[in-house]
């Protein structure tokens, strides 16, 4: 590869540049977002059902209610003011450091879209506005409106309109029940599916429907939560949330809530429009006005009194027939879902508090720990951190260990974790290499240029693919005092099929939680093994400073 190198900086590397920078203005003046759409159709194909990105757990440590509809009318509430503001430009900007606004483009298309299938490629469309939301409950699909006229429901309206669904004792029509595994499985055969079977009649009517919503509500018979008590609780939690039964998430909406009967939600997101910190962003604001602004009775209902006069939600009527490749896309689907190993875990001993005694920031000891873990285990890869660029940490004598003077191992680590430090500025501001070297290589395609260094460079596979889910991006609430309002974060599927995906959330002054996942099909991992070589590398580390810890 450093051979090839070479090769490339002295031939095309300077013509591919040069076209590159002539191009993108005129080409992304023009066309906004079609640049956006080749690169997130390569990168995210890994992210697709049933890997697809889950980035939003609920409060697992506390719990506000357990009845259903009442925790979806507070919930759809605050998220239809979050949409309001966010249409009216009264959200504030996210500040890095408290200092520089980050750019919020991605906020735009957060509600009122959807993943369109295509032969050649997909399309994302978003709309300026949407006033109900689609809902799926035992097989059926529901219009549910947000707005009496020109006024937003009031969560009590809204608890009141879930129960009529819960309540709906109606059968799934023919074909109807497993629909959605049609956008779970493989995006041709739906792109088929969809011109052949969808697009006319009542089909095309119903389909609107769902496509057009401002987003898309789940109503699962299943309960889950986390018990600290119970570990494997929250894989089974996070497993729910990542690819349900493959047929009761509709995976092309920008994000499916999704309600469990005990009360507890959580979040699935297709990838394509955003990164995770967007989802985030309204998942905390979402959670804080429903613990500290709306609230519950002392029965747990949604405070005030509905509306009986309301129309109850509509049935979606289908016409669907055989053919349509829904039970294949599902087997596809629930093929690749059973495939996927996914250990989630509380890390007790510390949090941010003790990292940052060590003097390094907490993304960084996380993401050296990540590295030690995989090198003993595996050796050397190449893998990408939180915002998906390259990293390359320089300090792997720190896996040597057991032979190193701590002074020497400490030396190395801090220059790792500078390392780390300056690549993630440089990808902040829009220096990372893994974007730059996909457009070399659209533009060698297009050109007819052949460049080994980047067809190889590009093929390699991410063997450890990472991100950080942030927290406290609004300050909603004091976490000093309501440490227990803490959410679990989320995660994603592996990217290489020999690889493993790990998502972390940095919860506070004294835990962390990760999300592993791995597949089963292949022999080289395991997900629970490797958070377990996860939590002893951060042990590991913490003792080079000696510093003290609780016991996990």
């Amino acid at each position: 590869l450093t051979l090839k190198n070479k090769e490339f900086k002295k031939q095309p590397r300077l013509k591919l540049e040069q076209r590159v920078t002539v191009t993108s203005y005129a080409f992304l003046e023009a066309h906004p977002d079609s640049m956006c759409r080749m690169y997130r159709r390569r990168e995210t194909e890994h992210l697709r059902p049933p890997n697809g990105l889950v980035l939003g757990s609920d409060l697992v440590l506390i719990k506000n209610t357990d009845v259903q509809a009442a925790r979806l009318g507070n919930t759809i509430h605050a998220m239809i003011m979050y949409r309001r503001k966010l249409d009216r430009e009264e959200i504030k900007p996210v500040m890095a450091l408290g200092i520089v606004p980050m750019c919020s483009y991605q906020m735009e298309r957060m509600f009122n879209t959807t993943r369109v299938p295509g032969k050649e490629t997909d399309v994302l469309q978003h709309l300026s506005d949407s006033r109900h939301v689609a809902v799926y409950h035992k097989g059926r699909f529901f219009k549910l409106w947000l707005y009496e006229g020109s006024r937003l429901l009031k969560p009590q309206d809204l608890e009141m309109q879930f129960q009529r669904i819960l309540d709906d004792p109606s059968p799934p029509q023919p074909g109807e029940e497993k629909l959605a595994a049609l956008t779970a499985g493989g995006r041709v055969e739906w792109a088929q599916a969809r011109q052949a079977f969808f697009s006319s009649g009542k089909n095309k009517a119903a389909l609107e429907a769902i496509e057009r919503a401002a987003f898309f509500v789940a109503l699962d018979e299943e309960s889950y939560h986390y018990d600290p008590e119970d570990e494997a609780s929250l894989s089974l939690y996070g497993k729910a949330l990542l690819h349900g039964n493959c047929y009761n998430r509709w995976f092309d909406k920008s994000f499916t809530l999704i309600s469990f009967k005990n009360g507890q939600l959580g979040l699935n997101a297709e990838h394509a429009w955003a990164d995770a910190p967007i989802m985030g962003h309204l998942w905390e604001f979402v959670l804080g006005t429903d613990s500290f602004h709306l609230g519950y009775t002392e029965t747990g209902h949604c405070l005030g009194k509905p509306n009986p006069a309301l129309p109850p939600p509509m049935r979606l009527q289908w016409d669907i027939p055989k053919q349509a490749v829904i039970e294949s896309s599902y087997q596809v689907a629930k093929a690749l879902a059973d495939d996927v190993e996914l250990y989630c875990f509380q890390f007790l001993p510390f949090g941010k508090g003790l990292i940052k005694k060590c003097r390094t920031s907490p993304d960084a000891f996380v993401q050296i720990a990540l590295q030690l873990a995989h090198f003993r285990r595996a050796g050397w890869c190449q893998g990408p951190p939180a915002r998906f660029t390259p990293l390359y940490i320089p300090g792997q004598g720190l896996c040597a260990g057991n032979g190193g003077e701590k002074a020497d191992l400490r030396d190395l680590f801090q220059k790792a974790a500078k390392k780390h430090q300056n690549m993630y500025r440089l990808a902040m501001t829009g220096a990372g290499i893994d974007r730059h070297l996909f457009c070399l290589y659209l533009v060698s395609k297009y050109l007819g240029v052949s460049s080994p260094f980047l067809a190889e460079v590009l093929s390699e596979p991410w063997r450890l693919s990472t991100s950080q889910i942030p927290q406290s991006q609004i300050r909603m609430f004091d976490p000093e005092q309501h440490p227990n309002h803490l959410g679990a974060g989320g995660g994603f599927g592996p990217v290489a099929d020999d690889g493993y995906g790990v998502s972390y959330m940095i919860a506070g002054e004294n835990t962390i939680f990760f999300h592993v996942s791995s597949k089963f099909s292949s022999s080289e991992t395991n997900a629970q093994r490797f958070g377990n070589h996860i939590r002893q590398a951060l042990l590991d580390l913490a003792d080079l400073f000696q510093v003290p810890k609780t016991d996990s």
